[in-house]
């Protein structure tokens, strides 16, 4: 067996690693308001949520290629080290962020991670399109879920402002049940597709494939595989904080911030090819549902600690995919 297979298979095995992280990690951004609301029971919702993972993975492929383009690394052996450093400094980053039940974003470690470790081996990051398709996409998201989550709830308020809570709460728990199928589906479609640039990005380094734009079909259903058995192991920790945390969500305000998050995922992924955060958006989206009660039904001092981990993420997972690198490098030398 040759060297740049072993480290291909390193790279893949390190990516399948984190695709299982972030099914545990991520599992609340599909199933949490579900759960919160008692619309769905929790295996059940998480049985969904895996469900669905693994069919929004077949639509990923756009963010797949932007990931796999972000940075320009040699063909090498060497090349290699460098994605391995990236993948783990993420997955360190999810499982740091599990342990205290702070929702960030597996992708931005990731992206983080890439960057991080080309930037000490030397080798070039592509800032346009990290700019265009991460840092825009980025702040656009989050802003753009708090105040659709915050009109779609002012809708609803006054679509069925006669109506009986009790029989609208029954209503809005089976309508709970689509829309969270459609978070799982718009997560798989974008968490997924980044460890299936990860895998393109090392076959690619490691001379098994001519061009990042390729996406052979058993990356699609391994990656997909492994996400959706994390998503099934649950994420309790940070259920907990999406759920009930930042506000005492009721079926409408569930389904209306599933509803808003759900479609910026897949207008994001699908149009634009750009890797958001299922975190970033659904949390938003609650905030923004939230503050049709009164602003100060959201509990802003959570709110603020997530928005504190979504800040570091990109340079916390940066900076350990650095340190990665090079305790690593003599591996893949």
């Amino acid at each position: 067996m040759s060297a740049e297979l072993v480290a291909v298979l390193a790279v893949i095995l390190a990516a399948m690693v984190f695709d299982y992280t972030n099914g545990f990690h991520d599992a609340a951004n599909a199933i949490a308001t579900s759960v919160s609301t008692r619309a769905l029971t929790p295996r059940v919702a998480l049985l969904m949520a895996a469900i669905g993972n693994f069919i929004g993975t077949h639509f990923g492929g756009s963010v797949a290629k932007t990931v796999s383009g972000i940075i320009t690394v040699p063909q090498t052996v060497a090349g290699l080290g460098v994605v391995f450093a990236a993948v783990f400094g993420a997955i360190c980053w999810n499982l740091i962020t599990w342990y205290f039940g702070l929702p960030s974003s597996s992708s931005h470690a990731l992206i983080g991670g890439l960057v991080g470790s080309a930037l000490v081996a030397g080798y070039a990051v592509k800032w346009d399109a990290i700019v265009e398709k991460v840092v825009l996409p980025m702040v656009a998201s989050p802003l753009v879920g708090f105040v659709a989550g915050f009109l779609v709830m002012v809708a609803l308020m006054w679509i069925f402002r006669n109506g009986r809570p009790s029989k609208l709460n029954r209503g809005f728990r089976y309508a709970q049940t689509v829309s969270a199928a459609a978070m799982s589906i718009g997560h798989g479609l974008q968490d997924a597709a980044k460890t299936i640039g990860v895998i393109v990005l090392a076959l690619y380094v490691g001379g098994y494939q001519d061009t990042t734009s390729t996406i052979p079909q058993w990356a699609y259903w391994t990656s997909a595989t492994v996400l959706a058995l994390g998503t099934y192991a649950g994420g309790w920790r940070i259920i907990r904080t999406l759920g009930r945390k930042i506000i005492d969500l009721g079926p409408p305000e569930g389904f209306a911030a599933e509803a808003v998050a759900s479609s910026l995922l897949f207008t994001f992924g699908i149009g634009l090819g750009a890797p958001i955060s299922t975190t970033h958006t659904i949390t938003s989206a609650i905030m923004g549902v939230g503050a049709t009660k009164k602003l100060s039904a959201v509990r802003w001092g959570v709110a603020g600690n997530i928005v504190g981990a979504w800040i570091l993420t990109f340079p916390g997972a940066g900076g350990i995919a650095a340190l990665c690198y090079f305790a690593v490098r003599p591996l893949f030398g």
